[in-house]
């Protein structure tokens, strides 16, 4: 199994020439009745020892914290994420392994996190926004010696929770603008994204897969206070409500067509279902409710998949050039 990065340095070591990584390339897609740009690739699982060592990583890591704290209080927590770098040091940066460097990442970052909450006497506003910062300088650090892509998506969502939970501590009352907090956040992470994304927009680099993980935790944090101010998670739907959720999704599905990214049609389909359901509640059986609409989106998305390529070709010809140079191109 290989990446696109690792046909980038076979180039660059005169292994193979760019002509012919681009026919190649071509190829694939071609032989795929599918555009390369539009496939969102990232590599994930290289071969099932990915599965074999996460596990075994995943063993050790927990059961060493276990055996450890029950010898010496909190010693558990301090050796951790010092379990998860070094295992990071043989399985990501010698092997280069997609799926350990994810969960190793993750590890250590929640690690650092689990760590100080476990041992700060202060308030737990106070422990979060200390245990958030740790964790955000964490994640530099491991970005610095790693360039694990989903780095830079768990370090932003780490400096956000480290500044919400700075503010909530000195300014308590913020609780009560949480979610236009939450959206602003979102939307900063959701621009972050789409530079990672222009910074190549060819896809065929490790900064796609860096944009990947920035619009997959930029989508929730755009979503959900949408929704939460609309009403949708308190029981407030009504039809109008519903109109809205609609043309909420519509936008979503729009704007997950031309940055040529499907984490917001994702997200945002979970309220939708949740919204429709609730709505259609009172007139019959919710669980039918439920499936039946779950049964027109998921035909929608299937359509959408199939036709993706033509779908976006169609809307970014409705697109200006100011904004055409900025997308992935088709």
């Amino acid at each position: 199994m290989y990446t696109e990065e690792d046909l980038n340095n076979a180039v660059k070591q005169a292994i193979f020439n760019q002509s012919s990584v681009d026919n190649f390339r071509q190829f694939i897609a071609t032989s795929k009745n599918t555009n390369q740009v539009d496939e969102e690739n990232f590599k994930l699982i290289g071969s099932f020892n990915d599965i074999f060592v996460v596990i075994a990583c995943l063993l050790l890591l927990f059961s060493s914290g276990w055996v450890l704290n029950t010898i010496q209080n909190n010693s558990g927590y301090i050796v951790f994420p010092i379990i998860a770098w070094g295992l990071s040091e043989f399985f990501v940066r010698q092997r280069k392994m997609s799926l350990p460097a994810i969960v190793l990442l993750i590890a250590f970052i929640g690690g650092i996190f689990g760590l100080y909450m476990n041992i700060l006497s202060f308030s737990d506003s106070i422990n979060t926004t200390i245990a958030a910062s740790l964790s955000t300088l964490g994640a530099y650090l491991h970005w610095l010696r790693f360039k694990v892509p989903i780095t830079v998506a768990a370090g932003s969502v780490s400096l956000i929770g480290f500044l919400v939970a700075l503010s909530i501590s000195i300014f308590p009352e913020t609780t009560d603008y949480l979610l236009p907090i939450l959206l602003i956040f979102g939307i900063i992470t959701f621009v972050l994204a789409m530079f990672w994304d222009y910074a190549d927009i060819h896809r065929v680099t490790y900064k796609s897969d860096v944009a990947f993980w920035l619009h997959l935790a930029s989508a929730p944090l755009i979503i959900h206070p949408i929704f939460g101010m609309l009403g949708v998670l308190d029981g407030g739907e009504s039809i109008s409500t519903l109109m809205i959720v609609i043309a909420l999704y519509i936008f979503m599905s729009l704007l997950s067509i031309a940055v040529d990214r499907r984490a917001f049609m994702v997200s945002s389909m979970l309220y939708v279902l949740y919204a429709i359901s609730s709505i259609l509640e009172p007139y019959g059986d919710i669980s039918y409710n439920f499936a039946l609409t779950g049964v027109l989106i998921g035909a929608t998305l299937l359509l959408l998949s199939a036709f993706w390529h033509q779908a976006r070709s169609a809307l970014l010809n409705l697109l200006p050039k100011s904004i055409n140079k900025y997308l992935a191109r088709v």
